[in-house]
């Protein structure tokens, strides 16, 4: 007997280790809703999931909204599918040392990745009750062990921890599992913006990280994408509440 066609959620998908989710899962057997900020900027994502012949559908959203989030869930319920996969990708990073941080600084990157999981997470987790079947995926990062010049950005993604952690503990019983995926330093634009704004050319940065790194490279998004593959399939009901670091070493 063969597994139903599952819907999944990527955030923050239009590029970055949101589309490389979004690919992956597709490869997977999934169909996937594509969610950015604007749908036109996801089209790429979409092409290339479909060219590979997969389904996937591209979404406008800002997860810090709450109307916005329900009309785009309801959406992608009726369009695509009920979702019973979210991937809680979205993020933004608006790096300053303490005594420069501006509290609208602190507030947006608070909004995207705590108030973004929480409204995404609690739009669709009962389409994952009503199946009996859910996986949610919240990417944290390294940084929520603090990092120079990341105060909010570390607090954010120290607090997904938590997040996931309660929501593996009140879904369990629901057959819907909660881990996060905490990615050590990823080739991605956000990064590249991080050498720019410390004035550092991107491959002279990579470099620099690769040497701090056991498994002497840098990561890609795909190493991300395939761990939240696992997470998401059929076969990781066993493994919720979890934090993995996935960082080429061992991080405390």
């Amino acid at each position: 007997m063969s597994s139903p066609v599952r819907t999944a959620i990527v955030t923050g998908a239009a590029r970055g280790i949101g589309a490389a989710v979004a690919k992956r899962l597709a490869q997977d057997g999934l169909q996937v809703a594509v969610l950015d900020l604007d749908a036109d900027a996801c089209a790429d994502t979409v092409s290339a999931i479909e060219a590979a012949g997969g389904k996937a559908l591209a979404v406008g959203a800002n997860v810090a909204d709450e109307e916005s989030v329900a009309a785009a869930v309801e959406k992608i319920a009726t369009e695509l599918g009920e979702p019973t996969v979210l991937i809680n990708n979205a993020g933004i990073t608006r790096d300053n040392l303490l005594f420069k941080m501006t509290v609208e600084d602190w507030d947006a990157v608070m909004a995207v990745h705590l108030r973004g999981a929480f409204l995404m997470a609690r739009a669709t987790q009962k389409y994952m009750v009503d199946n009996k079947f859910g996986r949610i995926v919240n990417l944290s990062s390294t940084s929520a062990q603090g990092n120079r010049g990341q105060v909010n950005y570390s607090a954010a993604k120290a607090g997904m921890q938590g997040f996931t952690k309660t929501l593996s503990i009140e879904l369990g019983k629901f057959g819907v599992t909660a881990n996060a995926i905490a990615p050590g330093f990823i080739e991605t634009e956000m990064t590249a913006a991080t050498a720019e704004r410390v004035g550092v050319p991107f491959e002279d940065y990579k470099k620099a990280a690769a040497t701090q790194i056991p498994v002497a490279r840098v990561g890609k998004p795909e190493d991300i994408a395939h761990t939240a593959s696992f997470l998401a399939s059929e076969g990781a009901g066993f493994v919720s509440g979890q934090v993995i670091y996935v960082a080429g070493g061992p991080k405390d």
